[in-house]
């Protein structure tokens, strides 16, 4: 005999009251008071004896949190469901319990995560499993690094969980009292946070993605109500809730945030570097640059010759601050700049900058730098570095005695020439520095590098970088270089001279790219180098030409010079 149908058996029960969520800040003490307003749908859909039920009801939550928190201090968020209460009759059917409750808040962004708990004495008319908080990711499993904040009886849900079910009891139980209704209290949560670097924390329900589509087991808000009616049947009503106004409305303010949190940024450290040439002629007037990194906006520096004042402090533009200075005596000129620091800037001294003054042309040396290892007929740059680094003139490099390729020296002394070598062995490179206008040249050493062949099964590539050009200090460029084939798998390096720009990076389909600045003025090699993965052969570009030039501002004028010394100060990445 079929059943007759039972209309009316399950509706949302306490919806509005179930998502009423009061956060309380914790440290710092000073807290705000923030009450938002929404309407919450919920869709109930029993399993026998009656078809869906929709009811929407309003909901506030009340958020008390600190309206601001220093970067990388702790504290608190305390969220405390306010009784809720469901009919213990509907229609003909007796309502015996709701079980498998959770509700999902959103892992902020900007803060850490530092655990949570329950707060012990603060439930009541609960049974089953004892409630607890658990993070969770995505599909409700329990993670470390998940981005859902749970309350529930430990993971026992309806849906969205290892352990789901729609037709049997678990998780949280709150058990008919008898009466007309029965009321329980959930505990209140307690989550500490650690507040990031930057920007804001906002406290959200779950709604993103599937979370905030109708009835979905990812839904912020779930419970699974149990009941009975004549003729023996029982009947569920697996719950899923929304903040919308209706099935077919939009999310509405209950999915924005509850509260904000501004974090104040800490103050930052600064590094302040010394550019000037590595030696000057006496009587001439030479450009000294420091920079700040990261850039101030503002303070001033101070340039000293040892104990010695160079005039008076100089004004901080963009984390650089310039001055010129004659030098009149030979020798070492120990060069630093003192920082002042500013608002949110710390104060920094620079290391020593060695500047040599002297009325002879200036002795340098050159020494070849890399490659020490090469594959047949594969690119590969030779690299030298004149000392000290003086801008101008060419170094030579010599092949066994025959081939000859040659490379502009840069601001930062560094020379750079593409080479391929034709034979295995031990080949012997010969550099040889021109020298320029008051500086004398120089010959390194024979410097060994041993060409072997490339593994049989391993694929020869090919690096090409972009072109750079002439680029502002401190503008955003990205560098770009073209692995070919477009299979082949590894990293690139990108160098400024002998210096990397940062650490080697992946190359996707063919592309290897870093976003980077530049803070020192003058002319630079920049290069790319291919580190190649198992089967495929290493490979070098050619070097660009960066040209960096000097500031504009006949107040606050930049030089050119040697770049010893400038990690931090020439580039971030």
């Amino acid at each position: 005999m079929q059943n007759k149908k039972i209309r009316g058996l399950v509706t949302p029960l306490g919806v509005g009251a179930l998502v009423g969520v009061t956060m309380l800040g914790g440290v710092p003490a000073q807290a705000e008071t923030t009450s938002t307003t929404f309407v919450a749908a919920c869709l109930a859909t029993p399993s026998a004896v009656a078809g869906p039920t929709t009811e929407a009801q309003n909901a506030t939550v009340t958020v008390d949190a600190p309206t601001v928190v220093n970067a990388g201090d702790e504290f608190e968020v305390i969220i405390s469901p306010p009784p809720i209460t469901y009919p213990n009759k509907v229609s003909v059917a007796n309502v015996t319990n709701v079980s498998r409750i959770k509700i999902d808040v959103a892992m902020p962004q900007n803060a850490e995560f530092l655990g949570a708990e329950t707060v012990a004495g603060t439930a009541s008319g609960l049974s089953g499993v004892a409630p607890n908080v658990l993070r969770v990711n995505e599909a409700g499993s329990v993670d470390a690094n998940g981005t859902i904040i749970r309350l529930s009886g430990n993971n026992v849900t309806l849906g969205n969980s290892p352990s789901s079910s729609i037709n049997s009891e678990g998780g949280i139980v709150a058990s008919s009292a008898g009466g007309a209704s029965t009321t329980f209290q959930l505990p209140k949560v307690k989550a500490r946070l650690k507040a990031g670097p930057s920007g804001k924390v906002e406290m959200k329900l779950r709604t993103d993605g599937a979370a905030g589509t109708w009835n979905n087991d990812k839904n912020f808000l779930t419970f699974l109500p149990k009941a009975s009616a004549p003729l023996g049947i029982t009947a569920w009503a697996p719950t899923k809730c929304t903040p919308r106004d209706s099935e077919t409305a939009p999310l509405n303010a209950g999915a924005g945030p509850l509260a904000t949190i501004n974090i104040t940024e800490a103050d930052k450290q600064t590094t302040t570097t010394v550019v000037a040439p590595g030696s000057v002629k006496n009587g001439s007037e030479v450009t000294l640059t420091a920079n700040v990194n990261p850039a101030a906006p503002g303070g001033t520096v101070q340039f000293s010759d040892g104990a010695t004042p160079l005039g008076g402090p100089v004004t901080v533009a963009n984390g650089t601050a310039s001055t010129t200075h004659t030098f009149t005596t030979d020798g070492d000129h120990a060069i630093t700049a003192a920082y002042s620091g500013t608002t949110g800037f710390i104060a920094s001294t620079s290391a020593v900058k060695t500047i040599n003054v002297s009325t002879d042309d200036t002795v340098t040396t050159v020494a070849m730098t890399s490659p020490d290892t090469a594959f047949v007929d594969q690119d590969v740059n030779l690299h030298a570095q004149v000392s000290p680094a003086v801008q101008g003139g060419t170094v030579e490099f010599t092949v066994d005695g025959g081939t000859k390729v040659t490379g502009t020296v840069g601001t930062d002394g560094v020379a750079i020439a593409p080479y391929k070598f034709t034979t295995t062995g031990t080949h012997r490179v010969l550099a040889r520095y021109s020298g320029t206008t008051g500086v004398a040249g120089s010959v390194a050493p024979l410097f060994p590098v041993s060409v072997t062949t490339a593994p049989a099964a391993a694929v020869q590539t090919s690096t090409t970088l972009a072109p750079v050009g002439t680029v502002a200090k401190g503008q955003p460029v990205t560098l770009s270089a073209t692995v070919d084939p477009t299979n082949a798998n590894g990293k690139v390096q990108f160098k400024l001279g002998d210096t990397p720009l940062g650490a080697p990076v992946n190359v996707v389909n063919g592309v290897a790219t870093l976003p980077t600045t530049f803070a020192a003025s003058g002319t630079f090699s920049v290069t790319a180098e291919f580190i190649a993965s198992t089967g495929f052969v290493d490979s070098a570009s050619a070097p660009q030409t960066l040209t960096v030039p000097g500031d504009t501002d006949p107040g606050n004028p930049g030089g050119t010079g040697s770049l010893d010394g400038l990690f931090g100060g020439l580039f971030q990445s």
